[in-house]
């Protein structure tokens, strides 16, 4: 059994995992480490071949491969370590880690965690769509590595269930095979993803998208053959007598993500019931000290630069603790989200330095005004729960913060 000292441990080798990385190891750190299970650094990005990567944090459009090569290059530029096809076992209080390798077992004794495992796609298992249990229903990010990756075009006729932006692009992608894509079928009255990707994926490839509507059943034996599709009401029931079948062999399903969270569950983390993320402070740290996190594994963002500069406070916040034992000051102003606000994050902050919140709506809305209590509002024309909201609040702007506000909400007001 190996055992090791590791000043910052990061879990997870995805643009997470590299961003918190390379924040750490610029902060002086020697011994940085990275944990992967899977056989290569970037995470989902080598399946990600279509552009619109890296627009904001290089001011570029790049491919999702594209934008993990330039953090691999700079991880291995920076001496970031790490251990590839390797499982974290168990995460402790005191900040031991449990590995698990084809060398055997691993004990590691960090000074600091940061937790980067991002999300993963629902099943149809938690949809529970009744029908039989054939060959050919993919989720929308499997079907993504079997074209983009393995060369393996999953069927001829597909239906997508769900309208997220993996859906939409996998859309785009097969018909661009010369598959016949017969439907995307969307339960919310409007799409579930960015409003580029409704345009460029569906729109400018006549797909037909179904909104307030679900599969109803599957059929086939071996194969899929054929899917129901319904309308549905107000309180997701099927309309009788809309029913629709749409013969296919294969059903894809891009209906939402789930942090990874297991291992902070584990650990005693407080989760968030909304996000299904650590409850985090401004400084990324969870609700043990010294355990950290960045990325999809706190909240599903939308654009992957977002993604990166979460991971880089992490990381930076990371490498404090590790010196100091401590990474911010301990005063808590707690945030919290109001009208048709779903979330905001991070659940607290200390009111003495600048910070950027994170938030979506409950539902899409025009001609609003974001109002973060007294302190800060910002008028939009337009509002998506699929688009998510970023504030930036200088330093100057959280200073004015009196020492007896104990709570500020985020709301989201139609403006009259």
């Amino acid at each position: 059994m190996l055992e090791r000292e590791i000043d910052v441990a990061v879990i997870g080798g995805g643009p997470a995992g590299l961003a918190a990385a390379i924040k750490a190891k610029e902060a002086g750190l020697d011994k940085v480490l990275i944990i992967e299970r899977a056989m290569n650094l970037g995470g989902l990005l080598h399946q990600c071949i279509h552009n619109g990567f890296g627009l904001f944090y290089f001011n570029e459009d790049l491919t999702g491969p594209q934008y993990a090569h330039r953090f691999m290059e700079k991880a291995m530029d920076t001496g970031v370590d790490s251990l590839l096809q390797s499982m974290v076992l168990k995460i402790s209080q005191d900040r031991r880690i449990v590995v698990s390798n084809r060398n055997g077992i691993t004990h590691l004794n960090a000074k600091s965690i940061v937790l980067s495992m991002g999300c993963r796609e629902r099943t149809r298992e938690s949809l529970r769509i009744p029908g039989t249990r054939p060959a050919g229903v993919f989720t929308a990010g499997t079907a993504q590595r079997y074209v983009n990756v393995e060369g393996y075009i999953p069927g001829k006729e597909v239906v997508i269930m769900g309208s997220g932006d993996i859906g939409m692009i996998m859309a785009r992608r097969l018909s661009l095979e010369g598959v016949d894509v017969k439907a995307v079928v969307e339960v919310l009255p409007y799409v579930g993803g960015l409003i580029r990707n409704e345009v460029q994926c569906l729109h400018d490839f006549d797909i037909p998208i179904y909104l307030k509507h679900t599969v109803a059943a599957i059929h086939g034996q071996e194969r899929v053959e054929a899917v129901t599709i319904t309308e549905i009401d107000e309180l997701w029931e099927p309309v009788p007598g809309t029913e629709q079948r749409i013969d296919c062999d294969t059903l894809l399903l891009s209906v939402g993500l789930i942090p990874e969270n297991e291992l902070s569950r584990s650990v005693g983390i407080e989760l968030d019931p909304i996000t299904g993320g650590p409850i985090v402070n401004e400084n990324l740290e969870t609700s043990v000290p010294g355990i950290f996190a960045g990325g999809n594994v706190v909240h599903v963002h939308d654009l992957v630069d977002n993604v990166t500069w979460e991971a880089e406070k992490a990381g930076a916040s990371a490498a404090l603790f590790a010196t100091e034992g401590k990474a911010g000051a301990g005063k808590k102003i707690r945030l919290k989200a109001g009208e048709n606000m779903r979330y905001v994050l991070p659940h607290n902050i200390s009111g003495e330095g600048k910070v950027t919140l994170y938030g979506r709506v409950k539902e899409p809305q025009k001609k609003v005004e974001l109002q973060l209590g007294e302190l800060w509002s910002k008028k939009l024309k337009v509002v998506k729960p699929s688009e998510m909201i970023k504030i930036e609040l200088s330093q100057e702007e959280v200073r004015k913060i009196g020492h007896e506000v104990k709570e500020l909400v985020l709301e989201c007001k139609v403006r009259e």
